[in-house]
């Protein structure tokens, strides 16, 4: 099943197993979770596009060179664009789960891996359980990677969990159908907003 959300900008796609005796078991989970730009960059989009035909026309009108510094200015505007536009692909199946980003709606890449049984904690940012990671005030310090979407209206969640030979520290804009298959797994390290 499908389920897009437009206003908190991410999608989920659930693929369901029907055992024997009726019960349902979910065998892969894919949230897909869009970044908000940031404040300014449209003001900033519009700034180099402005700038880049000012140079042109300027080459085009008084001299040659002006031109270069117009083109670059419009590949710079193209670069910028492409890579300002992020997305990320939380899949879980079974035990494994991975993090991909898609940058310019088109070039996916694989951030992490992971085997959700060195799984140690997953709970809002604020819980107790992971207080000591917190960058200001925490005891221990580990690798952070932000997977979230900025939105201030969608809570995100800590996982800190294994990933190679150290741990690291996740943020991410989980759902509540990929919490309950989490906690469903792994009930006492899943603590729920």
């Amino acid at each position: 099943s499908d389920v897009c959300s437009s206003d908190l900008g991410s999608c989920w796609n659930s693929t369901y197993i029907q055992r024997r005796d009726g019960s349902m078991y979910a065998i892969r989970i894919t949230e897909q979770v869009t970044r908000k730009k940031k404040a300014g960059a449209g003001l900033l989009k519009v700034l180099m596009i402005a700038f880049g035909v000012f140079f042109v026309l300027l080459g085009i009108v008084f001299s040659r060179g002006f031109m270069l510094s117009g083109f670059l200015l419009i590949c710079l505007y193209l670069a910028y664009d492409f890579f300002s536009q992020k997305e990320y692909e939380y899949t879980m199946e079974g035990t494994h789960f991975s993090i991909d980003m898609i940058t310019g709606k088109r070039h996916r890449r694989q951030m992490h891996e992971l085997d959700l049984n060195k799984l140690e904690v997953v709970a809002p940012h604020w819980h107790d359980k992971v207080a000591k990671y917190r960058k200001k005030g925490g005891t221990e310090h580990i690798p952070k990677y932000d997977y979230t979407s900025y939105d201030d209206d969608i809570p995100y969640y800590t996982m800190i969990i294994g990933e190679g030979r150290e741990k690291v520290k996740l943020l991410l804009d989980l759902n509540d159908e990929m919490l309950r298959a989490l906690k469903t797994l792994f009930p006492e390290k899943v603590f729920f907003a």
